[in-house]
């Protein structure tokens, strides 16, 4: 199938991120699915030059030095990991917890228990030995359903936090995982927040050639596209225009603008086409929206050969499955966040749709696969 693609603007978001400072190159290779040869190939390709006096240089002594204090940390750190091994079968378990005990307000628990090769579980353990078993795997299980919980940003409710713990070995029913999650008053986030109403507009049928089949055998048959509001403070409302594989339900493009434009939509599909490299005769179905309807949107799907379709007017459940992910996306990150300008707004749509809803976030009508990893399947058996 080739290597896999990725437009001008995802390269640009991934630098950004880099030149944030927030993010290293390891972490937005795991982050994104993207080498680290290619994102310093993308830094280097997108990072302007900068010169002059103010400029602070790091010299080659100073290169030379942190190289050979990092080989000495090395060194010690081999060393270490040499000798422990002998000196473990020497210490018993009691005297670790009471060390780790003693250390906890300066280093976390869980580091020292996998430093000090002692399973935290018998470290919890060996702390309280009169609880019962199962008040004992209930903390654990409330451990593990929190950790869950915190990695999904409060995301994940008892359905696909029960499938991830059946994943990870554990057997506990959904109704305990329920229980768990009230008594420690963890719920998923779902809030409803105003969305603005746009102006109503005479519209023309159109052919509708999807008709609410949402079924298909492969990725790149059918495409859906729509449109979304985002708010900020300083520049008022933002538009954010998606197109997504029915197959796979990953976010194939996505455009956000500061207008709603027959341009934001057209962005939006050109990214979608510059990252599949799909064949002939995809159908894109869409609203009724004079974005979609201008002429110059027919234009740019004839000339990716594809085969247009609209909703029937008054009909939102023919484009059901891309305003599923508006609201998905509203509820998960939207609503729950305020956001200062167009700027920081883009980056948290970018956070939230290539890192956490088309790479981490399980479906459970995908059989709780990722958009990520069934698309990678498709790639991989076609």
């Amino acid at each position: 199938m080739g290597s896999k693609k990725f437009n001008d603007d995802f390269k640009q978001m991934v630098v950004d991120l880099y030149h944030s400072g927030n993010s290293s190159v390891k972490g937005l290779s795991s982050e994104y699915g993207v080498s680290d040869v290619t994102i310093y190939k993308w830094i280097k390709m997108f990072t302007p030059i900068q010169s002059g006096d103010g400029d602070k240089a790091i010299t080659q002594k100073e290169i030379n030095t942190i190289q050979k204090e990092n080989l000495r940390l090395k060194q010690e750190l081999e060393i270490f990991k040499k000798g422990y091994g002998h000196i473990r079968k020497k210490v018993n378990a009691d005297e670790l917890t009471e060390f780790i005990t003693e250390q906890k307000d300066t280093y976390p628990i869980r580091t020292m228990c996998e430093v000090l090769d002692m399973p935290k579980s018998t470290y919890y353990k060996s702390l309280d030995k009169s609880i019962s078993n199962t008040e004992r795997e209930n903390q654990e299980l409330t451990k593990r359903i929190t950790e869950i919980h915190t990695e999904s940003k409060g995301r994940y409710g008892a359905p696909k936090i029960h499938y991830l713990l059946g994943e990870e070995g554990y057997s506990v029913s959904i109704k305990r995982v329920q229980r768990l999650m009230s008594d420690a008053g963890i719920r998923s986030i779902t809030v409803k927040k105003f969305r603005p109403t746009p102006s109503k507009e005479k519209v023309v049928e159109r052919e509708n050639i999807l008709k609410r089949d949402f079924s298909t055998t492969t990725i790149n048959e059918k495409w859906v596209g729509d449109i979304t509001y985002v708010h900020t403070l300083k520049d008022g409302w933002c538009y954010l225009a998606s197109v997504m594989d029915l197959h796979s339900k990953k976010i194939v493009g996505y455009s956000f603008g500061c207008s709603m434009t027959t341009e934001l939509v057209i962005k939006a599909l050109n990214n979608a086409y510059i990252t599949q490299q799909p064949g002939d005769g995809i159908i894109f179905h869409t609203d009724l929206g004079s974005q979609y309807t201008s002429d110059r949107f027919a234009q740019e799907i004839k000339t990716f050969n594809m085969k247009q379709s609209f909703s029937f007017k008054g009909s939102p459940y023919d484009n059901a499955c891309i305003e599923s992910f508006h609201a998905i996306l509203k509820k998960e990150e939207v609503n729950h966040v305020q956001y200062f300008d167009f700027r920081s707004a883009d980056i948290e749509m970018f956070k939230y749709i290539e890192g956490w809803y088309n790479r981490k976030r399980i479906h459970g009508s995908l059989d709780y696969k990722t958009p990520e990893e069934v698309e990678s399947h498709m790639r991989a058996t076609a």
